[in-house]
């Protein structure tokens, strides 16, 4: 099922570039990623309503400040993609961000970073790798 589910995600992220993109196209990048996440918010504070779930959970917990930066990556994952779309192909950006996401993923498991559990790199990760590239590289190219 959480196979399925990551498919489903990486499903939703090829649509939602796509929204955003267009949506960009009608403003700016900035207020376009204002705007995407405004809707982000009002749709998740209907559904924790919904849940009733205690809106306030921090404030008993000491957690390292780097685990509050999602909404950060959020916005800069949003604006790059925004600034990508129309200038190069939706499975360009896609591969691209795979990637990035592949090569830093590799990055965080070698070191252990994030509270992650430490996986060495090696050279099958590096197989892995090449194929994305060359995948990257065919898509680009066809």
């Amino acid at each position: 099922m959480y196979y399925f589910l990551s498919v489903l995600a990486g499903s939703i992220i090829a649509v939602m570039i796509a929204v955003n993109g267009v949506l960009t196209s009608h403003f700016t990048i900035y207020l376009a990623t204002v705007i995407i996440h405004i809707v982000g918010l009002i749709i998740i504070t209907i559904i924790l309503v919904r849940h009733k779930e205690n809106p306030a959970p921090w404030k008993n917990k000491k957690l390292p400040l780097f685990l509050y930066s999602g909404g950060l990556v959020g916005v800069a994952t949003t604006i790059f993609n925004n600034m990508a779309f129309g200038k190069i192909s939706m499975s360009a950006i896609l591969a691209i961000v795979l990637l990035g996401q592949s090569i830093t993923s590799i990055v965080i498991d070698h070191f252990g970073w994030l509270d992650m559990p430490y996986q060495p790199f090696n050279k099958k990760k590096l197989i892995g790798l090449s194929f994305i590239i060359l995948g990257i590289v065919l898509i680009m190219v066809i």
